[in-house]
């Protein structure tokens, strides 16, 4: 099964009420749909249709990850990052890091692969996932991301991603990675 939406239903929360959720705290967003994307690099392929003129981007790159006590973590940065799993397992304190396996993505964020997202805390904060996202995110204009599928993106604010944070009850640990 794919991370598109043709399969959202399967998802514990779909991207449609995802979606309706965010309407409905007033949250503000662009709205995209566009070929699946499983990759940064496929991501690239549809970014020029998603730019718009003097805003700054923050377009993410997201990483599912556990550590050897079995704690999972949610990694959100600049898309472009260079990332080395070992020094990153350092910065953060939990020591060496490996990539969530498939099943255990859908576990502990009820998404797919290629779908992942910070939205995807709406199922990850009550699972326990632990939280990090690059700082950097804080002073872009609008930061692009997967509404829990990957053929569809949104852009919110910085302002309205910290509301869904706080209605999620998710206090990110942001990274200065400069």
């Amino acid at each position: 099964m794919d991370a598109s939406s043709t399969y959202q239903d399967s998802l514990p929360v779909s991207s449609d009420a995802l979606l309706e959720q965010l309407r409905g705290w007033g949250l503000e967003f662009t709205f995209h749909e566009h070929v699946p994307l499983r990759t940064v690099e496929d991501a690239k392929s549809v970014e020029a249709g998603l730019v718009v003129e003097g805003e700054t981007a923050f377009r993410v790159k997201n990483l599912y990850l556990r550590d050897k006590k079995k704690r999972n973590y949610l990694v959100t940065l600049e898309q472009d990052r260079e990332i080395d799993l070992k020094a990153l397992g350092a910065q953060l304190g939990v020591g060496n890091l490996s990539f969530g396996s498939a099943d255990r993505l859908m576990e502990n964020l009820g998404i797919r692969p290629g779908a992942v997202s910070p939205l995807a805390m709406v199922s990850g904060a009550e699972k326990g996932v632990t939280f990090f996202m690059d700082a950097a995110a804080k002073t872009a204009d609008r930061i692009y991301m997967h509404p829990l599928v990957n053929d569809r993106t949104i852009g919110m604010t910085f302002a309205d991603l910290a509301v869904f944070f706080e209605k999620m009850d998710v206090s990110p640990t942001w990274l200065d990675l400069d």
